[in-house]
């Protein structure tokens, strides 16, 4: 999202957050649901160098700052805020325990997070609930409120990381996907990273509750899961489905027909609810909608992706547009350069 070798005055940046708030998950010192996207003008934020990376989860949020500085806030009570306890936080505050680690990649799931760090993704970590393995070290356990290493990973170099529900997933510099905790459909949870194999090389991926999202390095989105509220609940459109080449095919990872001819640079899963960039810049959202989370003025569900109006204030008219999904709120980080 930011070159982190940018100073601060290059860059002006607005982060907008609306949906499910009464954890103090939005960041605006309110404990109430935003039905439309609001500005987050916590003094704690405008303090620190941009944020070049956020990730939302079941009440809390992570966020990585072009300085390489570490914030959370929200829900805290399985130790998922990593601050050393288990209590929830109303305002930013940095986690101050990371020691030597260099933190490349955060990410935020129901109530546990994961981070990458070293330059060249050595190590992945994980940190609050884990019970159905999805802290990836290779056995169970309820709860920790510090950063603990997760296994088989040490081979591969990690570029990303995702936190959803009860799972986690990274991706190599290859483009290969690993996943990891609460299994889909009727899977069995599995505590250390598994590898799947698929001749597609994938750029991002986002786990929500029941759905994953994976993006390959041609823009094109593959879903799975996400019958109850998402895209996949129309049975006609089920019928057309494009399946994902490969060995997923047992999964069901399938594209979206509304999508179709639509590239996309931005994904992301909340528990129920899915937002995506396009290559235009628009914002589109669709899935579980009762908390307001998909940002179109209502509480409605929406099983088609919808456009979303952002309204921004950005003098620049170039800017660059990346998304975040909790579990019934959404995130989005609209950047410019100033100078362009």
């Amino acid at each position: 999202m930011n070159d982190p070798q940018l100073k601060e005055d290059d860059v002006e940046q607005e982060i907008w957050s609306w949906g499910a708030g009464t954890d103090g998950q939005l960041g605006t010192g309110r404990l109430e649901d935003n039905h439309l996207p609001q500005l987050v003008r916590t003094p704690s934020l405008s303090s620190v160098p941009a944020i070049s990376f956020l990730s939302c989860g079941g009440a809390h949020v992570i966020a990585l700052t072009a300085g390489g500085g570490v914030l959370t806030w929200g829900r805290g009570n399985s130790g998922q805020l990593g601050l050393g306890d288990m209590i929830s936080s109303l305002h930013p505050k940095p986690v101050m325990r990371l020691g030597s680690y260099i933190i490349t990649q955060v990410s935020a799931g129901w109530s546990h997070s994961g981070f990458v760090s070293g330059c060249s993704g050595e190590q992945v970590y994980g940190f609050g609930a884990g019970k159905r393995g999805q802290l990836g070290i290779s056995k169970k356990i309820q709860t920790v409120n510090l950063p603990i290493l997760s296994s088989e990973l040490e081979a591969a170099e990690i570029v990303g990381i995702a936190a959803g529900g009860d799972h986690s997933a990274a991706l190599s510099t290859e483009g290969h996907l690993y996943t990891w905790g609460r299994g889909f459909k009727s899977n069995s949870d599995v505590y250390s990273p598994q590898h799947l194999p698929s001749p597609s090389s994938f750029s991002k991926v986002a786990l929500g509750w029941n759905h994953a999202l994976v993006l390959t390095d041609e823009g094109e989105l593959y879903m799975l899961g996400g019958k109850h509220h998402g895209a996949l609940s129309d049975s006609e459109m089920l019928n057309a489905m494009k399946f994902l080449p490969g060995d997923f095919k047992e999964d069901n990872f399938q594209a979206i027909p509304a999508l179709s001819g639509i590239k996309v640079l931005d994904i992301a899963a909340g528990a129920e609810h899915s937002v995506i960039v396009t290559e235009d810049g628009g914002v589109k959202t669709w899935g579980w909608g009762e908390h307001g989370q998909l940002g179109l003025g209502d509480t409605c569900d929406h099983t088609n992706p919808q456009t979303v109006n952002l309204n921004l204030k950005l003098e620049s008219t170039a800017y660059d547009v990346k998304v975040y999904c909790g579990s019934g709120f959404t995130v989005a980080v609209a950047t410019s350069n100033l100078r362009n």
